[in-house]
């Protein structure tokens, strides 16, 4: 713009003396005029227009945080979303549906929060006394507050993270032992906050309730080992506490436990029941298959479904085809053979299995002789499952229509319906637009002490915000779903990629009708619970 007004100027000073007085008055308004186009052109470079544009945003930011003072009438009126329903990624006809498969831990069985401490304690026992960790770890005590579902934890590094969306560490969900990292330190190690595909490989993935126990003791160790300055490999620490948490399952030391006193672990649901017989009416076709022994399995079942069952019924009637010992995810993949075992003297037969009857129990297996024996295929096949990669990842590659089973979900969902969390939202919406627009009408030039004054404000504001959405869910790493930024979490990622559907429990199924359509909403991009409030309901009364 400066060079064509250096053209423009004495283009017109040369001409002026040459024409009538009335040409000569044109070329006069049209000197007047580039003579303002000047003044503007320095008024921008001197930060003029800079500083009105900020003033209005700074009018807008004023008149937002008067509507801050109460919740708007049009965010109570909101809907609520259901924290027992059904989330679809994929359509799906429920009466296309002939065959139901089922994890079962935390899938038909659900615990209460005291299996996490116990998990949590004889693992930090073995650490002790197998391992010779030091003596001082005994006094560790399992932290319900502190993790939650979807965690990484990178092994050569030692941290433990979240991920949002696209694989990048959240600022403020990153730990180095119980010590929470700032964005600078994140940066300083990892030299950016997107984890590549080369430090992708040092990262283990803690997807299932049972690794909130294993993500605690990991943070926990590694703070006591800093605190009491003594040399460690973060790798090792992993190692051996995943070492820890398996023995603890195939010893057969927690089942045990959890069969001592089913009601201290064990969580009853009555609907549980009603869901099995409803399929089993309508003619569907029912397997279990799960990685825990079948001596564990059926005591779980025998509590759970006590008060439903008649006398001398047993629950295995409810199901076509029982499998124990799966070792899912290898299950998926391997040529492993069935094997029947023999539930009064506790082995296994060693006839050859080329068909399940109703009355037998199974161990081990593969998918591929699965099939062949049921002739169960494709999409009307759907398992139920807790696990992303364990009990799903498989089955959604081999056609099988997937149902997530998260158990955090109600709570999740409780929390997003509180006009608390929706006010937080839409607060974080308007500053977020509004810092949308601070950026993008002022040039780097223009930041003057104004800018830099209103900046700092809107992004307090925006801190203050996603605290306090942040610390509804968890203090430490927020919702499982959801970053501090409200956008969706990594995990959101894996469920969007493995689960046609997603609920916090089977029974949820009762609700719908057997013929249902389940269809995706059509204005939902990702995670169809999620329900973002839009910051238009401020202006609204």
């Amino acid at each position: 713009m400066a060079s064509i007004s250096k053209f423009l100027r004495p283009l017109s000073r040369s001409l002026i003396p040459r024409f009538s007085s009335a040409i000569e008055a044109g070329f006069r308004r049209r000197f007047s005029a580039e003579t303002k186009l000047e003044e503007e052109i320095a008024r921008i470079r001197d930060g003029g227009v800079g500083d009105e544009q900020v003033t209005r945003i700074q009018r807008e930011f004023d008149a937002a945080k008067n509507s801050f003072l109460k919740i708007p009438e049009a965010l109570r009126m909101m809907p609520a979303m259901n924290p027992e329903g059904i989330y679809i990624n994929k359509n799906m006809r429920l009466n296309n549906l002939q065959v139901y498969g089922f994890d079962y831990d935390y899938t038909l069985a659900h615990y209460s929060a005291s299996l996490q401490r116990l998990i949590y304690d004889l693992a930090k026992e073995h650490l002790v006394n197998e391992l010779r960790y030091p003596e001082s770890c005994l006094k560790f005590e399992y932290d319900p507050a502190f993790p939650i579902r979807g965690l990484y934890y990178d092994k050569f590094k030692g941290l433990l993270m979240k991920l949002d969306f696209f694989g990048s560490i959240e600022p403020d969900c990153c730990y180095f032992g119980r010590r929470k990292l700032r964005r600078e330190e994140i940066i300083e190690i990892y030299g950016t906050r997107h984890i590549g595909r080369d430090q992708a490989r040092g990262l283990v993935s803690l997807m299932d309730v049972f690794c909130f126990s294993e993500a605690c003791l990991i943070a926990d160790i590694v703070q006591h080992f800093v605190d009491e300055q003594l040399e460690f490999d973060s790798s090792y620490v992993y190692q051996d506490v995943n070492h820890a948490i398996q023995h603890v399952h195939r010893s057969g030391l927690v089942h045990r436990e959890i069969l001592s006193n089913p009601p201290k672990y064990l969580v009853k649901n009555g609907q549980l029941y009603h869901f099995l017989r409803m399929l089993r009416d309508k003619g569907k076709k029912m397997f279990l298959l799960t990685n825990s022994p079948y001596y564990f399995v059926d005591g779980g079942m025998r509590f759970l479904l006590e008060d439903s069952l008649g006398c001398g019924d047993s629950w295995r009637e409810l199901f076509d085809v029982v499998i124990a010992k799966a070792n899912k995810p290898d299950f998926y993949t391997s040529d492993r053979p069935f094997r029947c075992y023999d539930m009064d003297k506790d082995r296994l037969a060693f006839t050859k299995v080329d068909a399940f009857l109703p009355s037998k129990v199974y161990y081990h297996g593969c998918l591929k002789s699965f099939l062949q024996i049921t002739k169960w295929h494709g999409p009307e096949v759907i398992y139920f499952g807790d696990h992303l990669f364990s009990d799903l990842r498989g089955p959604s590659k081999a056609g099988w229509r997937t149902a997530a089973i998260i158990c955090e979900l109600e709570n999740e969902i409780q929390i997003q319906n509180k006009d608390s969390y929706r006010f937080e939202q839409a607060k974080l919406h308007i500053v977020q637009e509004l810092l949308g627009k601070l950026h993008g009408s002022v040039t780097t030039s223009q930041k003057s002490k104004a800018y830099q004054s209103l900046f700092e404000e809107l992004n307090n504001e925006r801190q203050r915000a996603r605290c306090a959405m942040k610390k509804m869910f968890n203090k430490s790493f927020g919702a499982t779903f959801l970053t501090d930024a409200g956008q969706e979490s990594w995990f959101a990622y894996h469920i969007h990629q493995y689960a046609d559907v997603y609920t916090s429990k089977p029974e949820n199924f009762l609700f719908y009708p057997s013929e249902a359509w389940l269809h995706v909403p059509h204005d939902i991009k990702i995670m169809p619970h999620h329900i973002k409030v839009p910051s238009s309901l401020f202006n609204k009364h």
